[in-house]
């Protein structure tokens, strides 16, 4: 089993970084862009890392992974795939995760068009991407997740009705406010679970998926997000955060 083989070659340490207690993180949606950066940040900070990737082709997480064996192991994923979760679920022993954290997510090809341009299979794929399977991993990976872990899903600030001024990305601005909404059902719904809860919006980043006009990169904002999640842990309740721990308004 993943986590027990990891808890047995590790166990729990102290990261360099203001004396972190440190543990194992699954991180889905781990191949490459934020997802693969925060993994090399946590197994920086001392973390066991379990990766998943969505297809058999080789990422930069496997590169990882070969240098670093006993702290980065991977599991292959598609979020999109209901059996793939329960596949997944049943290889894991638990509850043996400290940190779940869904980064899986995409955008649709056009974001200039408006919701009532985009094709119906085109928003279909969206939605289902960014805001059905999240919550299907996180339904579905619950009880592998420590009684006093937290549970993180990568949300985006433009998932926020109230700071919608100027339009815009419509088809990701509406999958990601559905994110949220869900996950605020799935807090009300165990509101007595101890576990952390984040929505992160990691803001305007250089990646795949944010392009090259992005103002940031990931080696500033990478540590911040990863900062900003830990220091959610021991904190009960659903969190919308930004990398820097500040709330964004729902």
């Amino acid at each position: 089993m993943i986590v027990a083989d990891i808890k047995r070659k590790g166990g729990t340490m102290t990261s360099k970084h203001d004396n972190e207690t440190t543990g194992t993180i699954l991180i889905v949606g781990a191949s490459r862009g934020l997802g693969h950066a925060m993994a090399a940040e946590f197994f920086k900070r001392g973390w066991h890392v379990i990766g998943t990737v969505r297809g058999p082709d080789r990422t930069s997480l496997h590169e990882l992974a070969d240098a670093h064996p006993d702290y980065v192991k991977i599991e292959q994923l598609d979020v999109t795939e209901p059996e793939q979760i329960a596949a997944l679920r049943d290889r894991l022993e638990g509850p043996g995760i400290d940190i779940l954290f869904v980064n899986a997510g995409t955008a649709n090809d056009n974001q200039d068009e408006t919701i009532a341009e985009v094709l119906t299979e085109e928003f279909i794929r969206v939605m289902v991407t960014n805001a059905l399977s999240p919550m299907r991993v996180v339904e579905g990976m619950q009880d592998r997740v420590a009684p006093a872990g937290l549970i993180g899903v990568m949300s985006s600030g433009q998932g926020s009705i109230s700071n919608n001024t100027n339009g815009g990305h419509e088809v990701y601005r509406g999958s990601k406010a559905a994110l949220n909404q869900y996950m605020r059902s799935y807090a009300a719904r165990h509101a007595d679970d101890p576990r952390a809860l984040v929505l992160m919006a990691p803001g305007w980043i250089r990646t795949g998926l944010g392009g090259p006009d992005a103002p940031f990169g990931m080696e500033e904002t990478v540590p911040q997000i990863v900062t900003t999640l830990l220091a959610q842990q021991g904190k009960p309740g659903l969190q919308y955060l930004d990398r820097e721990g500040r709330n964004v308004p729902w």
